[in-house]
């Protein structure tokens, strides 16, 4: 989030939390490289020289405790199951794994949905890519996970219920790369699919997510564009808008880009629903992100040039200062100025409890869907440019 003045935001807790959370992954990827854990680099290397079979069938498809997708046959589709965390049963989250390997060698694609419960819109976008692939015609491979939070999925929330101190609700996207000796379920898992099955096959890699449960979002890409593969890729997208910014520690594609694997997160609307016209805009785009690696030898779809798409590094926010229901003034994509009401509160009695300005010029990337809102919460977001944006900024995923 933006510290420019008034916007009601404490950014110290914040910072103090972020920068606590890069020295823990500093110091974990330090003590991998010595070796001094089970999970470090070069046992996850050893373990998945081949892929695991845990000898378990579940709907006719196998499943797996660590993948390795060149042992599998090209030219196929493949349809698995990766053995996920243990719940407090003692069973197992199962994550669903579909592998386009194409006839002849190429570049490793990985696509990742689910790591928020309520997004169904990524997760359509992952399946509709992966049925539109031939792999008869490919060279490389497309892997596709679909569920990551399989618990959080069950009931439609953002959030994994982890069992651990009476029931807490753990976002899965500030756990990675995870720990496969952590202290709770969702980083154990985390570790597991990082180390297992994601890392070791992405030479490339996409993180889709939606806005979450009462707040949407526009069509955007989040990515670090000082990253030339990253930027060659996200501009690929005919959407409206690029975050340019690496925002903090923990999301699942800066836990790819700390390995060295380029990624970025296409943000697809709003949660709990499917919207199929902004799916097929991130359908086209990940598509022509195939094309762009020679996965795929077509011609290239619609780009970010098409629709003059507008880049900002920071995202302002404007938090709701009362309760009551909200009135918005301004639509998403709409640009806005400095000093411009882009939204009004009324409480119960009809009567306008607050009024709403944007401190910066941009551009509406987000908006509070539900109509009402206590105090604290985030109404709006604004993609603008700041001089010195710094670096690890909140944003409506």
């Amino acid at each position: 989030m933006s510290d420019a003045p008034g916007n009601g935001v404490d950014r110290r807790a914040f910072m103090i939390s972020a920068i606590a959370s890069a020295a823990l992954a500093t110091e974990a990827r330090t003590a991998n490289a010595q070796g001094t854990t089970p999970s470090s680099e070069s046992t996850v290397s050893a373990m998945l020289q081949a892929t695991g079979y845990t000898g378990d069938v579940i709907d006719g498809k196998k499943v797996v405790s660590a993948l390795n997708v060149n042992d599998l046959e090209p030219g196929q589709k493949h349809l698995l199951y990766f053995q996920g965390v243990e719940m407090p049963t003692g069973q197992r989250w199962y994550v669903s794994v579909t592998v386009a390997k194409g006839a002849k060698p190429g570049k490793r694609v990985v696509l990742v949905s689910g790591v928020h419960g309520d997004e169904m819109s990524s997760v359509h976008t992952v399946q509709t890519v992966m049925n539109q692939l031939e792999p008869t015609k490919m060279s490389g491979t497309v892997m596709a996970v679909t569920d990551v939070s399989r618990p959080a999925m069950e009931s439609m929330q953002r959030r994994w219920p982890n069992s651990g101190r009476g029931m807490d609700l753990i976002d899965m996207n500030r756990e990675w790369p995870g720990n496969e000796n952590g202290a709770t379920a969702p980083s154990r898992h985390a570790g597991l699919l990082f180390n297992r099955l994601l890392r070791p096959n992405a030479d490339v890699a996409i993180d889709f997510h939606t806005g979450t449960t009462g707040f949407d979002v526009t069509a955007f890409n989040i990515a670090g564009m000082d990253v030339p593969e990253v930027k060659a890729m996200v501009e690929l997208y005919p959407v409206g808008q690029i975050f340019d910014n690496h925002v903090y520690p923990g999301v699942l594609h800066n836990a790819f880009m700390d390995v060295g694997i380029p990624s970025f997160t296409p943000e697809i609307g709003a949660a709990r629903v499917l919207d199929l016209k902004m799916v097929s805009l991130f359908v086209e785009g990940t598509m022509n992100v195939l094309k762009h690696h020679g996965i795929l030898a077509e011609p290239m779809g619609r780009t970010g040039k098409d629709l003059n798409v507008f880049v900002g590094n920071s995202a302002f926010p404007i938090l709701a200062t009362a309760g009551g229901v909200v009135e918005h003034l301004v639509k998403l994509n709409d640009k806005v100025e400095a000093g411009q009401k882009v939204a009004i509160q009324r409480n119960s009695f009809g009567e306008v409890v607050a009024e709403y300005t944007s401190n910066v010029a941009g551009e509406i990337t987000g908006q509070r869907s539900d109509a009402m809102s206590e105090p604290g919460n985030p109404l709006v977001f604004i993609l603008f440019n700041k001089a010195t944006p710094e670096g690890a900024e909140d944003y409506p995923e």
